[in-house]
Protein backbone atom coordinates (compact mmCIF):
# COMPACT_ATOMS: atom_id res chain seq x y z
CA UNK A 1 0.00 0.00 0.00
CA UNK A 2 1.00 3.40 -1.11
CA UNK A 3 2.10 5.69 1.84
CA UNK A 4 -0.13 8.29 2.64
CA UNK A 5 0.52 12.13 1.72
CA UNK A 6 1.51 13.68 4.75
CA UNK A 7 -0.88 16.69 4.21
CA UNK A 8 -3.80 14.55 3.68
CA UNK A 9 -2.94 12.75 6.89
CA UNK A 10 -2.42 16.01 8.62
CA UNK A 11 -6.25 17.16 6.95
CA UNK A 12 -7.18 13.41 8.11
CA UNK A 13 -5.82 13.84 11.75
CA UNK A 14 -7.53 17.31 11.61
CA UNK A 15 -11.17 15.98 11.06
CA UNK A 16 -11.07 13.09 13.21
CA UNK A 17 -10.11 15.97 16.21
CA UNK A 18 -12.94 18.03 15.42
CA UNK A 19 -15.83 15.26 15.38
CA UNK A 20 -14.19 13.96 18.53
CA UNK A 21 -14.60 17.81 19.82
CA UNK A 22 -18.61 17.70 18.82
CA UNK A 23 -19.27 14.31 19.67
CA UNK A 24 -21.26 14.78 23.06
CA UNK A 25 -23.10 17.79 20.72
CA UNK A 26 -24.00 15.84 17.86
CA UNK A 27 -27.05 13.69 19.27
CA UNK A 28 -28.72 16.86 20.49
CA UNK A 29 -27.84 18.34 17.09
CA UNK A 30 -29.77 15.67 15.23
CA UNK A 31 -33.05 15.59 17.93
CA UNK A 32 -33.22 19.03 16.89
CA UNK A 33 -32.89 18.95 13.29
CA UNK A 34 -34.82 15.90 12.80
CA UNK A 35 -37.95 17.31 14.51
CA UNK A 36 -37.47 20.86 12.77
CA UNK A 37 -37.33 18.49 9.29
CA UNK A 38 -39.91 15.85 10.54
CA UNK A 39 -37.31 13.19 9.17
CA UNK A 40 -34.17 10.94 11.29
CA UNK A 41 -32.32 10.75 7.86
CA UNK A 42 -33.10 14.56 6.54
CA UNK A 43 -32.28 15.84 9.87
CA UNK A 44 -28.76 14.00 9.84
CA UNK A 45 -28.17 15.59 6.35
CA UNK A 46 -28.67 18.76 8.41
CA UNK A 47 -26.45 17.73 10.63
CA UNK A 48 -23.35 16.81 8.01
CA UNK A 49 -23.74 19.85 6.93
CA UNK A 50 -23.56 21.99 9.72
CA UNK A 51 -20.31 19.91 10.77
CA UNK A 52 -18.98 20.63 6.98
CA UNK A 53 -19.14 24.24 7.73
CA UNK A 54 -18.65 24.50 11.30
CA UNK A 55 -15.13 22.58 10.16
CA UNK A 56 -14.54 24.59 7.37
CA UNK A 57 -15.14 27.88 9.58
CA UNK A 58 -12.64 27.44 11.75
CA UNK A 59 -10.04 28.48 9.71
CA UNK A 60 -10.90 31.85 9.49
CA UNK A 61 -11.56 32.04 13.34
CA UNK A 62 -9.27 33.51 15.99
CA UNK A 63 -10.59 31.30 18.70
CA UNK A 64 -12.93 28.24 19.17
CA UNK A 65 -16.35 30.32 19.89
CA UNK A 66 -18.82 28.86 22.94
CA UNK A 67 -19.39 24.96 20.97
CA UNK A 68 -22.88 24.34 21.49
CA UNK A 69 -24.66 27.45 20.87
CA UNK A 70 -21.90 27.78 17.59
CA UNK A 71 -23.31 24.65 16.00
CA UNK A 72 -26.78 25.30 17.04
CA UNK A 73 -26.81 28.29 15.42
CA UNK A 74 -25.25 27.26 12.07
CA UNK A 75 -27.91 24.10 12.09
CA UNK A 76 -30.93 26.24 12.73
CA UNK A 77 -29.91 28.46 9.89
CA UNK A 78 -29.53 25.48 7.83
CA UNK A 79 -32.51 23.95 8.64
CA UNK A 80 -34.69 27.57 8.23
CA UNK A 81 -32.96 27.06 4.23
CA UNK A 82 -34.02 23.11 3.96
CA UNK A 83 -37.69 24.16 4.74
CA UNK A 84 -37.02 27.23 2.56
CA UNK A 85 -36.12 25.06 -0.48
CA UNK A 86 -39.12 22.50 0.35
CA UNK A 87 -41.82 25.18 0.82
CA UNK A 88 -40.17 26.21 -2.50
CA UNK A 89 -40.91 23.20 -4.10
CA UNK A 90 -44.14 22.67 -2.72
CA UNK A 91 -45.17 26.46 -4.02
CA UNK A 92 -46.00 27.40 -0.24
CA UNK A 93 -44.33 30.48 1.41
CA UNK A 94 -42.64 29.49 4.85
CA UNK A 95 -44.47 30.68 7.69
CA UNK A 96 -42.29 32.68 10.40
CA UNK A 97 -43.64 34.01 13.58
CA UNK A 98 -42.99 37.54 14.38
CA UNK A 99 -45.51 38.03 17.30
CA UNK A 100 -44.07 39.55 20.07
CA UNK A 101 -46.34 39.68 22.17
CA UNK A 102 -46.07 38.20 25.61
CA UNK A 103 -47.74 34.85 26.69
CA UNK A 104 -49.00 34.45 30.47
CA UNK A 105 -48.62 31.67 32.51
CA UNK A 106 -45.45 30.21 30.53
CA UNK A 107 -43.53 28.49 33.72
CA UNK A 108 -47.08 26.74 34.70
CA UNK A 109 -46.88 24.77 31.56
CA UNK A 110 -43.41 24.06 31.40
CA UNK A 111 -43.23 20.46 33.12
CA UNK A 112 -46.36 19.02 31.09
CA UNK A 113 -45.24 20.94 28.19
CA UNK A 114 -41.80 18.93 28.10
CA UNK A 115 -43.48 16.01 28.52
CA UNK A 116 -45.53 16.02 25.83
CA UNK A 117 -42.73 17.46 23.17
CA UNK A 118 -40.57 14.41 24.69
CA UNK A 119 -43.11 12.06 23.51
CA UNK A 120 -44.35 13.51 20.59
CA UNK A 121 -43.89 11.95 17.03
CA UNK A 122 -41.33 13.65 14.77
CA UNK A 123 -44.30 14.17 12.02
CA UNK A 124 -46.05 16.51 14.84
CA UNK A 125 -43.90 19.14 14.68
CA UNK A 126 -44.27 19.80 11.46
CA UNK A 127 -47.62 21.23 11.56
CA UNK A 128 -45.92 23.97 13.46
CA UNK A 129 -44.37 26.74 12.29
CA UNK A 130 -41.17 26.87 11.66
CA UNK A 131 -39.83 29.43 14.34
CA UNK A 132 -42.90 28.06 17.03
CA UNK A 133 -40.95 24.50 16.18
CA UNK A 134 -37.52 26.10 17.08
CA UNK A 135 -38.77 27.18 20.24
CA UNK A 136 -40.96 24.33 21.26
CA UNK A 137 -37.88 22.16 20.86
CA UNK A 138 -34.86 23.90 22.25
CA UNK A 139 -36.78 24.30 25.54
CA UNK A 140 -38.71 21.48 26.20
CA UNK A 141 -37.41 18.64 24.07
CA UNK A 142 -33.29 20.31 24.36
CA UNK A 143 -34.04 22.29 27.83
CA UNK A 144 -32.63 25.89 26.33
CA UNK A 145 -33.51 28.51 28.61
CA UNK A 146 -35.36 31.54 27.03
CA UNK A 147 -32.70 34.22 26.68
CA UNK A 148 -30.38 31.30 25.44
CA UNK A 149 -33.01 30.32 22.63
CA UNK A 150 -33.79 34.09 22.18
CA UNK A 151 -29.71 34.79 21.43
CA UNK A 152 -29.70 31.79 19.26
CA UNK A 153 -32.88 32.79 16.98
CA UNK A 154 -32.10 36.63 17.15
CA UNK A 155 -35.37 37.10 18.95
CA UNK A 156 -36.76 38.85 21.87
CA UNK A 157 -37.33 37.35 25.03
CA UNK A 158 -41.22 37.99 24.76
CA UNK A 159 -41.55 36.96 20.98
CA UNK A 160 -39.70 33.38 22.49
CA UNK A 161 -42.34 33.32 24.97
CA UNK A 162 -45.07 34.10 22.20
CA UNK A 163 -43.76 31.21 19.66
CA UNK A 164 -43.39 28.63 22.69
CA UNK A 165 -46.82 29.05 23.96
CA UNK A 166 -48.44 28.90 20.50
CA UNK A 167 -46.37 26.16 19.93
CA UNK A 168 -47.28 24.02 22.62
CA UNK A 169 -50.66 25.07 21.81
CA UNK A 170 -50.70 23.48 18.55
CA UNK A 171 -48.82 20.36 19.43
CA UNK A 172 -51.15 19.88 22.14
CA UNK A 173 -53.73 20.15 19.79
CA UNK A 174 -52.22 17.93 17.03
CA UNK A 175 -51.92 15.15 19.56
CA UNK A 176 -55.68 15.36 21.14
CA UNK A 177 -56.69 15.46 17.09
CA UNK A 178 -54.51 12.33 17.06
CA UNK A 179 -57.52 9.19 16.00
CA UNK A 180 -55.23 5.99 16.97
CA UNK A 181 -55.35 3.90 13.86
CA UNK A 182 -56.58 0.42 13.85
CA UNK A 183 -53.32 -2.14 13.10
CA UNK A 184 -52.08 -1.51 9.59
CA UNK A 185 -52.40 -4.63 7.02
CA UNK A 186 -49.10 -5.94 6.75
CA UNK A 187 -46.80 -4.60 4.06
CA UNK A 188 -45.31 -6.52 0.84
CA UNK A 189 -41.40 -6.35 1.44
CA UNK A 190 -40.12 -5.38 -1.79
CA UNK A 191 -38.28 -9.07 -3.24
CA UNK A 192 -35.03 -7.12 -3.36
CA UNK A 193 -35.04 -5.98 -0.39
CA UNK A 194 -35.69 -9.03 1.21
CA UNK A 195 -33.04 -11.16 -0.47
CA UNK A 196 -30.47 -8.53 0.01
CA UNK A 197 -30.88 -9.51 3.73
CA UNK A 198 -31.32 -12.75 3.40
CA UNK A 199 -27.72 -12.89 2.15
CA UNK A 200 -26.37 -10.64 4.48
CA UNK A 201 -27.86 -12.38 7.45
CA UNK A 202 -26.43 -15.73 5.66
CA UNK A 203 -23.03 -14.40 5.40
CA UNK A 204 -22.94 -14.75 1.91
CA UNK A 205 -20.77 -12.21 0.95
CA UNK A 206 -20.97 -13.47 -2.67
CA UNK A 207 -24.15 -13.27 -2.89
CA UNK A 208 -24.37 -9.75 -1.18
CA UNK A 209 -21.68 -8.47 -3.80
CA UNK A 210 -23.12 -10.26 -6.75
CA UNK A 211 -26.27 -7.49 -5.79
CA UNK A 212 -24.24 -4.68 -6.69
CA UNK A 213 -24.08 -2.68 -9.70
CA UNK A 214 -21.06 -1.67 -11.39
CA UNK A 215 -21.52 1.92 -10.36
CA UNK A 216 -23.09 1.23 -6.72
CA UNK A 217 -22.43 4.23 -4.61
CA UNK A 218 -21.63 4.17 -0.48
CA UNK A 219 -22.11 6.16 2.14
CA UNK A 220 -20.98 5.02 5.34
CA UNK A 221 -22.47 8.44 7.22
CA UNK A 222 -19.63 10.29 9.07
CA UNK A 223 -17.34 7.50 8.05
CA UNK A 224 -16.69 7.23 4.63
CA UNK A 225 -17.77 7.36 1.21
CA UNK A 226 -16.75 4.79 -2.21
CA UNK A 227 -18.05 4.15 -5.52
CA UNK A 228 -17.99 1.06 -7.24
CA UNK A 229 -18.87 -2.41 -7.55
CA UNK A 230 -14.87 -3.37 -5.96
CA UNK A 231 -14.54 -0.65 -3.52
CA UNK A 232 -18.42 -1.31 -2.05
CA UNK A 233 -17.46 -4.75 -2.24
CA UNK A 234 -14.62 -4.00 0.38
CA UNK A 235 -17.50 -2.55 2.69
CA UNK A 236 -19.51 -5.45 2.49
CA UNK A 237 -16.85 -7.61 3.51
CA UNK A 238 -15.79 -5.88 6.35
CA UNK A 239 -19.27 -6.64 7.90
CA UNK A 240 -17.81 -10.53 7.94
CA UNK A 241 -15.42 -9.27 11.41
CA UNK A 242 -18.95 -7.58 12.86
CA UNK A 243 -20.88 -10.16 14.74
CA UNK A 244 -23.34 -7.17 16.20
CA UNK A 245 -26.17 -7.18 13.40
CA UNK A 246 -29.26 -8.96 12.38
CA UNK A 247 -30.61 -6.95 9.57
CA UNK A 248 -34.68 -7.25 9.06
CA UNK A 249 -36.81 -4.84 6.36
CA UNK A 250 -39.02 -2.17 7.76
CA UNK A 251 -40.44 1.00 6.89
CA UNK A 252 -39.31 4.67 8.26
CA UNK A 253 -41.18 7.73 7.35
CA UNK A 254 -42.58 5.61 4.21
CA UNK A 255 -39.49 4.51 3.09
CA UNK A 256 -38.47 0.73 3.11
CA UNK A 257 -35.35 0.42 4.93
CA UNK A 258 -33.21 -2.49 6.69
CA UNK A 259 -33.53 -1.90 10.22
CA UNK A 260 -30.33 -3.61 11.78
CA UNK A 261 -30.47 -4.90 15.64
CA UNK A 262 -27.44 -5.46 17.58
CA UNK A 263 -27.95 -7.98 20.25
CA UNK A 264 -30.32 -10.95 20.71
CA UNK A 265 -33.36 -9.65 22.20
CA UNK A 266 -33.50 -5.96 21.62
CA UNK A 267 -36.67 -4.24 21.57
CA UNK A 268 -35.50 -1.77 18.56
CA UNK A 269 -33.13 -1.53 15.92
CA UNK A 270 -29.80 0.21 16.77
CA UNK A 271 -29.56 1.92 13.71
CA UNK A 272 -30.14 1.49 10.03
CA UNK A 273 -29.15 1.03 6.45
CA UNK A 274 -30.67 2.35 2.95
CA UNK A 275 -30.55 0.88 0.18
CA UNK A 276 -31.95 2.24 -3.76
CA UNK A 277 -32.42 -1.14 -5.90
CA UNK A 278 -33.12 -1.02 -9.35
CA UNK A 279 -33.48 -4.22 -12.18
CA UNK A 280 -32.45 -6.53 -8.94
CA UNK A 281 -29.04 -4.63 -8.54
CA UNK A 282 -28.21 -2.36 -5.62
CA UNK A 283 -27.70 1.09 -6.51
CA UNK A 284 -26.38 2.99 -3.21
CA UNK A 285 -26.50 2.34 -0.20
CA UNK A 286 -26.39 4.89 2.77
CA UNK A 287 -25.42 2.94 5.97
CA UNK A 288 -26.14 5.03 9.65
CA UNK A 289 -24.11 2.32 11.85
CA UNK A 290 -21.67 5.04 13.40
CA UNK A 291 -24.25 7.96 14.05
CA UNK A 292 -26.82 5.12 15.80
CA UNK A 293 -28.50 8.31 17.84
CA UNK A 294 -30.72 8.87 14.88
CA UNK A 295 -32.65 5.24 15.43
CA UNK A 296 -33.52 7.12 19.09
CA UNK A 297 -36.26 9.34 17.29
CA UNK A 298 -36.55 6.77 14.42
CA UNK A 299 -40.50 4.92 14.46
CA UNK A 300 -40.03 1.83 12.78
CA UNK A 301 -42.80 -0.69 11.15
CA UNK A 302 -40.70 -4.32 11.67
CA UNK A 303 -41.78 -6.13 8.64
CA UNK A 304 -41.19 -9.88 10.96
CA UNK A 305 -42.33 -9.87 14.21
CA UNK A 306 -40.15 -12.60 14.60
CA UNK A 307 -37.09 -11.39 17.24
CA UNK A 308 -33.61 -11.99 15.59
CA UNK A 309 -31.53 -14.97 15.90
CA UNK A 310 -28.69 -14.87 18.43
CA UNK A 311 -25.55 -13.57 17.09
CA UNK A 312 -22.67 -16.66 16.34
Amino acid sequence: MAERDPLVSELHQGRERFLALVADVRPDLHRYCARMTGSVADGEDIVQETLARAYYALSELDSLPPLRPWLFGIAHRRAIDHLRRYDRRMGRPLEVVLDTATAGGLDAEDTLAQEEAVRAALSRFVALAPMQRSCVILKDVLGHALDEIAELLEMSVPAVKAALHRGRAQLRKEREDDVPASEAAPRDVSPDIARYATLFNARDWDGVRAMLAEDVRLDLVSRSRRAGRRAVGGYVTNYASKHDWHMVPAWLEGREVLAVFRGAGDERPGYFIELSVADGRVTSIRDFRYVPYIARDATFTIASAAPPPRHR
